[in-house]
């Protein structure tokens, strides 16, 4: 039993049984190929976005995103009234994140990469593109960019993944793919 004292004092002298043997040799084996597999699959996995950041002036970095939407809206939004915006293929993107939206609405081409710029106004933000498994953090004071290349066509949902006050389940925007 654990509550009394091993009847040997020099406990760490005494044959270890030949499952527990096993058991760690397992997890220590396990160990090991997990710990070389991660920068395995940093280098050779797809699953790793091709993303960077710059400092940036938020005012700046406005006036960017509304002249890039301002200059390729299509429409509006019928239930917004946001402007969706279909830029030309190959070119950068703009979305701003603020208190509790992302706008534009984008409207992408299916099979074109695109140079997704994101930037917050206000609060920390997370955009996540469902259904995909794409996370990114948006932080005031930072463009974070992002080469995408939709693979299929649809509606595609971005939610904020961190809370940013009253209205965050409010914070959803939309990328539709063409």
């Amino acid at each position: 039993m654990a509550i009394f004292p091993p009847p040997q004092r020099v406990w760490w002298r005494e044959r270890v049984e030949k499952t527990e043997v096993l058991w760690v040799t397992l997890a220590l084996t396990w160990a090991l190929v997990m710990f070389f597999m991660m920068p395995y699959w940093h280098f050779a996995g797809d699953q790793n976005l091709s993303n960077e950041a710059y400092r940036v002036n938020p005012e700046a970095y406005a006036a960017k995103a509304e002249a890039f939407a301002a200059e390729h809206k299509v429409r509006e939004d019928a239930t917004s009234g946001m402007p969706v915006v279909h830029p030309p293929a190959g070119s950068d993107v703009y979305m701003i994140a603020r208190l509790w939206e992302w706008w534009p609405i984008l409207e992408l081409e299916k099979g074109q990469t695109y140079r997704l710029h994101l930037s917050s106004m206000d609060w920390q933000h997370g955009f996540s593109l469902l259904p995909e498994n794409i996370n990114i953090q948006v932080h005031p004071n930072y463009d974070m960019v992002v080469t995408v290349t939709p693979t299929y066509a649809g509606e595609f949902s971005i939610v904020c993944n961190e809370f940013c006050g009253i209205g965050h389940h409010t914070m959803v925007g939309k990328i539709f793919v063409k």
